[in-house]
């Protein structure tokens, strides 16, 4: 897949991974995996068990996203909607090895 080639939920770019997620926040069964459908195309399903308050679930995601592909928490940040369920977030690594990891949690 081309750099910036929209693939899914995920978009390859030069230094990492761009993942459009839909957070699940104040979930009973935190976790990663599975598809959500987005206006915009499906997004992975990350729930939490924080709650939407000061910023503290979209913290919780993006941690969540990297305990589950082994990576160090400050490798995935937000890029946007912090304040919404629909959030996009940059993992920072070898684009191809990450997009291999990405699509074995949307089964």
């Amino acid at each position: 897949m081309a750099a910036g080639e929209l693939n899914g939920p995920f978009r390859a770019l030069p230094n990492g991974v761009e993942v459009r997620v839909k957070a699940e926040p104040r979930s009973r069964r935190p976790g990663v995996g599975g598809l959500a459908p987005g206006a915009d195309g499906p997004r992975l399903r990350i729930a939490v068990t924080e709650a939407p308050s000061d910023g503290k679930a979209s913290a919780a995601v993006a941690l969540a996203l990297a305990r589950a592909l082994g990576l160090p928490g400050r490798a995935v940040t937000l890029r946007a909607g912090a304040a919404s369920r629909a959030k996009t977030l940059h993992v920072a690594g070898d684009p191809a090895a990450l997009l291999i990891q990405l699509e074995g949690f949307c089964a």
